[in-house]
């Protein structure tokens, strides 16, 4: 348990990290200079005032310089990385497994919220994110059965556990490309951005073909039921609205990630 304790703690502190990449990248900003400071009045944030979760409630969510509202999802991300951070070493002990789950799923967290505000899902997070999932595949073995059933003839251990990576990544990538292009050229507009095409890349690199296909169908599920509830409640255009569909794809991600492995 004590180690769970410490991966929370340990992922709040990510997830204060989190929060400068989601609101820096979009915008071409580096996450290294300058100090984090408010967005309203530029002033420079103190260490005090910068405790994930903390910081925010005594604050009550308000700048200490300005009283500009401090947006909610900052305590959002920092709590909510630190529960899944807790969630897989509870429940993977302190492993590599642990460890890639953990990793895996800061990405996820990160892209959801970046492609809520901005519509915008940062290479660093989505094809890095597939590098990095190929990488782990050759430390962790990848156990998809789907994956290693299409793979029978690669040899079993590291090789094989890769190319199960790499076909997860790369299938359910196509499947989603090969949609965006008939959309295109039956509707003569673009109705799909490639970001999410590597989203979906870099989830089936973590979870292989069968965790992939799953995120991909939850997430097209999710979006086209609970996107046309919104648009019809908003009043909005459904010819115009940029409906966040990367959003849709990473929690429905996280939740294949979260599914025991016999779901």
């Amino acid at each position: 348990m004590i180690e769970s304790i410490l991966a929370f703690v340990f992922g709040l502190l990510i997830g204060s990290f989190l929060n400068v990449c989601i609101y820096r990248w979009p915008r071409d900003l580096s996450v290294v200079k300058p100090r984090s400071h408010c967005p309203a009045c530029g002033k420079t944030i103190a260490w005090y005032d910068n405790i994930p979760l903390v910081s925010y409630a005594v604050l009550g969510g308000q700048c200490r310089h300005c009283g500009a509202r401090i947006s909610l999802r900052y305590p959002v991300v920092e709590l909510a990385t630190g529960l899944l951070f807790f969630y897989f070493v509870l429940t993977l002990g302190a492993t590599l497994a642990a460890l890639k789950m953990c990793v895996f799923a800061a990405m996820l967290v990160t892209l959801i919220f970046s492609d809520l505000e901005q519509r915008i899902l940062p290479d660093e997070f989505t094809l890095g994110g597939a590098l990095a999932g190929l990488a782990f595949a050759a430390m962790v073995p990848m156990r998809d059965p789907y994956s290693l059933m299409l793979l029978w003839f690669v040899p079993e251990g590291m090789a094989q556990s890769i190319a199960a990576a790499a076909l997860g990544a790369l299938l359910p990538a196509l499947f989603l490309w090969g949609g965006g292009w008939l959309y295109l050229k039956v509707r003569h507009r673009e109705g799909l951005g490639l970001g999410d095409v590597k989203l979906v890349a870099m989830a089936g690199a973590f979870l292989g073909l069968g965790g992939a296909l799953l995120a991909l169908i939850a997430g097209s599920l999710g979006g086209s039921i609970l996107g046309y509830a919104y648009i019809k409640a908003t009043g909005k255009d459904p010819s115009t609205y940029e409906l966040p569909f990367g959003t849709f794809l990473g929690c429905a991600a996280l939740l294949a990630a979260l599914m025991p492995p016999a779901f």
